[in-house]
Parts: C-alpha cells; sequence; structure tokens
C-alpha cells in the first residue's frame, strides 16, 4: 500500500519538471500549463473530502484497490491524450483516485497494527511521503527526455497493476457496509466541486478585464453561491460529507490555516521554478529534474532533525523555525536575473527543503492529538484538504502574475532602456557602454535584437513578483503562529 501512495505523491512531483516539455508537445500556451497541476489538486479536495465515506462502504482494502485502479487506467489517459482538454480530464481523475490512495494507507497502518509495529508502519508511510519529492523531479526530467513524455505516466500502469493485485488478494483490513454509500451527499460533493472549479477560472479570467466584467461577476455568484450551499449542507446535515466539527478546537483551526499556508508556498514553489527554468533558461527536462533535485535532498536530510524537534520541542518553536526558513527560501528566489541558474537556485531550494517538515510535523500534531479515531479521520481529512486547497489556489495565483503581468513590465522596461537606465541595461544584459542616464536612440535592427532579451528580463521580474507573493504569504503565517498555542504541548523529556 505503500507503494501505492509512492505512486500518487511522486505524480505531482514527476510531472512538474516535465511541464515545458508537455506544453511544446500538445501546444499548450503557458497561461494553460498550470491547470494540469490544478486539476490534479482539485479533484484531491474532493475525493479527501468523501474517501472517509467510502472507505467504510467499500472497505478500506476495497476503496484503495479501486483508487489506484482508477489511477492506473487515469494514467494511461493522460499518456495518450493529443491535446490540452484530454490531459487535463484525465489528470482530474487521477487526482480523484490518487486523493482517495492516500488516506486509506495511514488509516490501514494505524487498524491493522498496535504499539511499535503501528509506529513502524507509521515510520515507513512516511518515508515514502517523503523520499516521492526527493527522486520525482530527476526522474520525470530523465523519463521525458530520454524516453517520451508519454512514459512520466506509463511507468505508474505497472506499479499500479501489481499494487492493486497484491492489495485485494493479501490485505485486509476492516469490512465493507454498503448501507455507509447513502451518507455520501452528491449534491455537496457537486457544489464544492463546481465552486472549487469556478473560483479557479476567475482567478485565470480575472486579471483580463480588472476583474470588473459581467463575467467575473458571474463567475463570483456561482462560487460563492455553490460554496455556500456545500459547506450549509456540511453543517447541517447529520452524516456530513466534510465535519467542521474539529474546527471548534482553536489549534486545529490554526493548523488548518496554516497548512492552507504550506500548500501555497509548497505547490507554488514546485511550479514556478521548472517554468522559470524551462521559459527563462531554456533547459530541458532532465536539466530542470537536475536543479530541482536539491529541494528534496535536502528535505530528507532535514526529516531526522525534524522529527526530533517535534518531539522534544514546543510545535509553535518547530513550527516558526520552518515558517522562517521556508520564506527566506522563497524570498531569496525574488531576486532572480534572466542569468540565474543552478547555482544561484540552489540555496533557495536547500532552505525550502529543510524548512518542509518543520512546517508540517508540528501542525499535524497540533490538529490530530488528543482525538478519538472518529474525530481525528475527520480532522485530517481537514488539515489534508485545506493543504491542497492552498495548493491549487497558490498555482492559479502565480500563474495569474507570470502570464499577466510580463507585457506591462516589459514596456516599463523598454522605456527605462529608452531613458538610459543603467542598471535596468544591466539586468537586461545589453552592453553598458551606451546607457549613461540620458535619452538612448534606436534604430529598428537594434529594437528587433533587445527584444528577446527585454521579453526574458520582463518574464523574470514576473518569476520574481510570484516568488515575492509567495514570501509574503509565508512570512504573514509567522504572525498567525500564536494560533497553534492552545495545542502546543510540554516538549519531551
Amino acid at each position: 500500500m505503500c507503494v501505492g501512495m509512492f505512486m500518487a505523491i511522486l505524480d505531482i512531483q514527476i510531472v512538474s519538471a516535465a511541464l515545458p516539455q508537455l506544453g511544446d508537445a500538445l501546444h499548450i500556451r503557458l497561461d494553460q500549463l498550470s491547470w494540469i497541476q490544478t486539476a490534479y489538486l482539485t479533484a484531491e479536495v474532493i475525493a479527501i473530502a468523501f474517501s472517509g465515506r467510502l472507505a467504510r462502504a467499500l472497505s478500506t482494502t476495497g476503496l484503495f484497490t479501486i483508487a489506484v485502479a482508477g489511477f492506473t487506467l487515469a494514467s494511461i489517459g493522460c499518456a495518450l491524450s493529443e491535446n490540452f482538454g484530454a490531459l487535463v480530464a484525465a489528470r482530474a481523475i487521477q487526482g480523484l483516485c490518487g486523493g482517495a490512495i492516500i488516506p486509506c494507507v495511514f488509516t490501514a497502518g494505524f487498524l491493522r497494527f498496535l504499539d511499535t509495529a503501528r509506529m513502524r508502519a507509521m515510520l515507513l508511510a512516511g518515508l515514502a511521503a517523503v523520499l516521492a519529492p526527493s527522486i520525482g523531479p530527476l526522474l520525470g526530467g530523465f523519463i521525458a527526455e530520454k524516453l517520451a513524455w508519454q512514459w512520466i505516466f506509463i511507468i505508474n500502469v505497472p506499479v499500479g497493476i501489481v499494487v492493486a493485485a497484491s492489495v485485494i488478494f493479501l490485505i485486509r483490513v476492516d469490512e465493507p457496509d454498503l448501507s455507509h454509500l447513502r451518507e455520501v451527499d452528491v449534491i455537496t460533493v457537486f457544489a464544492l466541486a463546481i465552486s472549487l472549479a469556478m473560483l479557479l477560472i476567475l482567478f485565470k479570467v480575472g486579471p483580463e478585464d480588472h476583474w470588473m466584467s459581467w463575467r467575473d461577476s458571474s463567475l463570483m455568484f456561482v462560487v460563492i453561491a455553490s460554496g455556500w450551499l456545500g459547506i450549509r449542507r456540511c453543517v447541517t446535515s447529520a452524516q456530513p460529507l466534510i465535519d467542521f466539527a474539529p474546527l471548534r478546537e482553536p489549534h486545529v483551526r490554526g493548523a488548518c490555516i496554516l497548512n492552507f499556508i504550506v500548500g501555497a508556498g509548497l505547490y507554488g514553489s514546485v511550479y514556478v521554478l521548472p517554468l522559470f527554468l524551462g521559459f527563462v533558461r531554456r533547459h530541458t527536462s532532465l536539466e530542470i529534474g537536475i536543479i530541482m533535485t536539491v529541494t528534496g535532498v535536502a528535505q530528507l536530510l532535514s526529516a531526522p532533525v525534524a522529527a526530533w524537534a517535534e518531539k522534544h520541542k514546543p510545535a509553535i518553536v518547530v513550527a516558526a523555525v520552518g515558517f522562517a526558513l521556508f520564506t527566506a527560501g522563497l524570498a531569496t528566489n525574488a531576486f532572480e536575473t534572466p542569468r540565474t541558474d543552478a547555482a544561484g537556485l540552489f540555496w533557495p531550494q536547500v532552505l525550502r527543503g529543510a524548512a518542509l517538515l518543520f512546517c508540517m510535523l508540528p501542525l499535524t500534531t497540533a490538529a490530530l492529538e488528543m482525538h478519538g479515531p472518529e474525530q481525528l479521520s475527520h480532522a485530517s481529512a481537514l488539515l489534508n484538504l485545506m493543504r491542497n486547497l492552498g495548493g491549487a489556489l497558490g498555482i492559479a495565483s502565480v500563474d495569474t502574475l507570470i502570464n499577466v503581468r510580463p507585457a506591462r513590465i516589459g514596456t516599463e522596461i523598454a522605456a527605462r532602456l529608452l531613458a538610459g537606465d543603467r542598471a535596468t541595461a544591466q539586468f537586461v544584459g545589453l552592453p553598458l557602454g551606451r546607457f549613461h542616464g540620458v535619452p538612448v536612440h534606436v534604430t529598428h535592427a537594434q529594437e528587433q535584437l533587445a527584444r528577446p532579451l527585454i521579453e526574458r528580463a520582463a518574464a523574470t521580474s514576473a518569476f520574481n513578483e510570484a516568488w515575492l507573493l509567495l514570501a509574503v504569504l509565508m512570512c504573514a503565517a509567522l504572525l498567525l503562529l500564536p494560533l497553534l498555542r492552545s495545542g502546543d504541548r510540554s516538549p519531551a523529556a
């Protein structure tokens, strides 16, 4: 089962390094690429919401097997996609299935094992969760470049078949009870799915007309109305799809808010970096994968330290270290130039990789400790749901910046160059001999030669703004850390 979880977690990482190549192969515009990741994350949010009900109805083993089989078929669908729409639809199905796989693994570990054996099972699951980001970008880049982009999905097929067959015949966790199917509120599922999808679309199209068109107003109405309907049904139902009761506890509420920010920073940075390397630096998928491996390796190496700190130090202190490191890793990326490459990206990635578990472990402990099994599952679902929701909205936000801002920034850069601004010329990469703070006259030929450099510089500035947005969001989380204090525990002896 841990192998199946590893496959699901690996998927979003393995795709990230190949995003530029996917865009070229399927003629996907830059402003559409984010849907390849947000479709997956949004579908995961929905799946997490009702996976608990389905697990009780189909059994943990049954749901896991169906989810792995669906993930495998969706992987085939991704590999066979010939256009943007088909790929996004297949990715959404992958997300639905992936969102059910991960909770099943932890539930199985909790139910099948006791005491020390349970700790070993949880450690094995945690190792799979940490190892996947470490090798995902490198594996994705290698496969996309040496074989073909389709193979980043095809490799899931034999793994999925073996895992599904092994689990269905060898593992029995609990018994199915189909009467629980009646507890799945289909109206709420569709209402929340529509609200999330329309919200992501609004993030995409709103900046085009400064959020003032009838289209934007209509989308906002649908987001609010469907979201209100879904949440109201959850609050008033005797068997809610999402049980918000754990949010009455301040430390659970704080952990969920902070996990939303972690999701935005994590998935936003994993989305932005390969696009910068692919579209500004013009690296291949393999080169992108090699450069991005730094984050995963740093995360893997920091895991023992983070685990020790989480057991021996107050949660608020551990989280403060994590958010401070993550903020620094994002902020240092916000000063890239069009010539920034692997060496300049090394330490920001180290900081972010080292920070991640320092952020996530204390939030998980604060949200889940002191709960019975039933409430624990609800609190866990809320925590994971908020992280994925933050990731989807984080990607949508930074994607808006890197697609909308370059045109205006390019105009501003051109104006400063014509005014003879030396610092701007240095940033763009133009010879400095003609720039002395006085207006510069350029010929048409010179303008054409400078245009690609200006476009790269404008794109770089937009990427820097995206990094800065994520850094500000992560920095704001530091101010919210007192929300964890009510759930904090004394450090272990």
